[in-house]
């Protein structure tokens, strides 16, 4: 009895000493109460050594019927707990003379690493293997220190409390007691853990420890109760929905109420949630005609046509006379006059080039200028300019000549602003004649320019 005295005394001693350390405030103790089976190993051959750890063997079912194991855990860190545990049993005919069962005591100090950190969390399961040392004594055998190793698992019912087995060997070093096997089962519970909110979630897993909030978010509130946390919340004050960032929206357009300028009346994202009933690009608060369409700059409202002649006010030169849309709601003016190509011809005929050549004679330069001035009067005018030639020489080569000599009008018309898209020429070398070929007088008539309108 004095010998079981001093084992629970030695067992709360041992535990008070792992309770007094520092307390971690974000990593909770556990404190487990259960029972322990001691199986001595008696090795003879390897099917022994099986028999002794699942308790077959001769020196086996060494367990008492009540609480004899009590053990305290600290987390320290990446998976790392230290455990310091106390036991208690009775070892039957072992080394005794008389047969009689020997009192058993053993106090252990292990380091336990969770395997979650290699197979995954799960939450409520919790998997380890421990290596540690400890002291045993057996009674008038004595004791000695003993090196421990072995597996285990928590089973958690909820956050505090729990199943805990654990398993394994013990190696003896002074040969006073035999190696034997150990295994454990009782109830664990966790505690310690720092709350500084109250809301229910401790604080290393709440992303929001100093304000109350909800388990679904990470202990982070909900204050509008809209199920988007406020920190995801655009309008935390006001419930609203998940596709707005939580604000409300009141017409159901789509937008928010706090960025819709008619929060009322449904409308699109161009007009800042305003309707456009006319769908002219004005908000119907901002038009003059919201069920005509029209322009901005005259109110939103449709420009008139006082005239009526298919062109509107706004671009109408010409608002109160009925015109053409070609010439800016003014009437038409003539492509031409006559006047106007009688006198193009007129210089026309006063071309003269180089014999054989395509260059101007002396004194054509002026009259060239002259029909630039008058196609400059006429800007929707275009004209194609027209080479003629006589019929002396070789066909081939007339025709050659006379369209290099149009060309060259055209070049210089063009150097004196004539826009190339208005002007092109052509040579018809002696296939038009306006007179007889066979006098002087009327081979020069046949050797000219023609400006014809080209419509």
């Amino acid at each position: 009895m004095k010998q079981l005295k001093l084992a629970m005394l030695a067992m709360v001693a041992f535990l008070t000493v792992g309770t007094v350390n520092a307390q971690d405030e974000n990593n909770p103790w556990a404190v487990s109460f259960g029972i322990n089976t001691i199986d001595v190993r008696i090795p003879t051959e390897f099917g022994d050594y099986a028999k002794d750890y699942i308790g077959t063997g001769e020196w086996a079912d060494n367990t008492l019927p009540s609480i004899s194991r009590i053990s305290a855990e600290r987390y320290l860190n990446d998976g790392f707990t230290l455990q310091l545990a106390g036991s208690l049993n009775k070892i039957k005919t072992f080394r005794t003379k008389d047969d009689s069962d020997l009192l058993y005591w053993a106090v252990d100090a292990n380091v336990k690493y969770d395997l979650n950190g290699l197979f995954g969390e799960t939450g409520w399961f919790d998997p380890f293997v421990y290596l540690g040392g400890g002291y045993a004594d057996m009674d008038d055998l004595g004791g000695e220190g003993t090196l421990n190793a072995g597996l285990g698992f928590n089973t958690w019912f909820n956050d505090n409390l729990g199943l805990s087995f654990q398993t394994g060997g013990k190696k003896e070093f002074a040969d006073k007691i035999q190696d034997h096997f150990q295994h454990s089962l009782g109830l664990v519970f966790r505690f310690g853990g720092k709350d500084s909110d109250g809301d229910g979630v401790f604080d290393k897993n709440d992303a929001c420890p100093d304000v109350p909030g909800l388990k679904e978010f990470n202990g982070c509130p909900d204050t509008d109760g809209d199920g988007i946390k406020d920190s995801d919340d655009a309008c935390p004050d006001v419930a609203g929905l998940a596709a707005l960032n939580g604000c409300p929206d009141a017409d159901g357009d789509g937008i928010a109420d706090k960025d819709d300028a008619c929060p009322n009346d449904a409308g699109t994202k161009a007009m800042n949630g305003c309707p456009d009933t006319d769908g002219d690009g004005i908000a119907d608060n901002k038009d003059k005609c919201p069920q005509e369409a029209g322009p901005a700059e005259n109110g939103g409202c449709p420009w008139g046509d006082k005239d009526n002649d298919g062109v509107k006010d706004n671009v109408d030169q010409c608002p109160d006379v009925p015109g053409v849309a070609s010439n800016n709601g003014c009437p038409p003016k003539p492509v031409i006059t006559e006047e106007a190509t009688a006198k193009l011809n007129e210089f026309a005929r006063a071309i003269y080039f180089n014999s054989g050549k395509s260059t101007f004679r002396r004194g054509v330069t002026g009259k060239l200028d002259m029909i630039a001035e008058i196609m400059n009067e006429y800007p929707e005018a275009n004209f194609n300019i027209e080479g003629h030639t006589d019929s002396q020489g070789a066909a081939s080569y007339n025709l050659n000549l006379s369209s290099k000599r149009a060309a060259a009008v055209v070049t210089y018309l063009i150097g004196k602003g004539i826009p190339s898209s208005r002007i092109s020429s052509a040579g018809y070398g002696e296939d038009y004649p306006i007179a007889s070929n066979a006098t002087r007088d009327g081979r020069a008539q046949n050797r000219r320019v023609e400006i014809k309108l080209r419509k």
